[in-house]
């Protein structure tokens, strides 16, 4: 007998999956069928889909909300739908998207038809994710314009830096000493002296 399953993505633990879920439950899909991984769409290296994969059989059916829950990658997004429906012989229902449910139209005009669609939606989902890309960088630029600083703030220097720089400018003591003075990695301290102009 052929089992329902359903699969559910978001990008980060801080996303919510909610919607997904809903949509899935609304169809009767038993909780231990549906998968959820809280990753990046950007490959197919995760363990709920992977656990999924290795489960499902032939004729089984798969529910997924919109295509870009999948994945993002427009060739990964083709290989994966081939690796399901060709290989692996499932049928595929993306619930936002009625056109791409394998269980229609078997004929080749069917096939051809949804093979189009998937083509375009998956493409969609690749320029919606180098967007995104985008438009982060963006952002970033402009706030670093903005003097918006990124990163943990830097250290304070310690009390005694100045005269450990002294004493180390005057080879009193080691590089490695003035460092272990300040409780300081050997390059940051080097880092933090030449910032100072403790030395030419």
């Amino acid at each position: 007998m052929a089992n329902v399953y359903g699969y559910v993505r978001v990008s980060s633990r801080e996303q919510n999956e909610d919607r997904q879920m809903r949509a899935l439950q609304e169809l009767s899909i038993p909780e231990k069928n549906i998968f959820l991984d809280k990753q990046s769409g950007k490959d197919f290296e995760r363990p709920a889909y992977k656990r999924m994969v290795r489960r499902i059989r032939k004729d089984d059916l798969l529910y997924i909300k919109s295509i870009d829950r999948l994945g993002r990658n427009y060739e990964e997004i083709q290989n994966q739908w081939r690796i399901l429906t060709k290989d692996k012989g499932i049928d595929i229902c993306v619930i936002d998207m009625p056109l791409l449910d394998t269980r229609r139209g078997k004929d080749l005009v069917g096939t051809f038809l949804s093979d189009i669609v998937l083509q375009v939606l998956s493409f969609v989902a690749e320029n919606e994710r180098t967007n995104i890309r985008q438009r982060q960088a963006e952002g970033i630029a402009a706030a670093k314009k903005r003097g918006v600083k990124f990163g943990r703030p830097p250290l304070p220097y310690p009390d005694n830096f100045k005269e450990i720089c002294k004493d180390w400018k005057k080879k009193k003591i080691t590089l490695r000493q003035a460092a272990e003075a300040c409780q300081m990695p050997v390059g940051t301290f080097y880092g933090k002296a030449r910032k100072l102009g403790s030395f030419v």
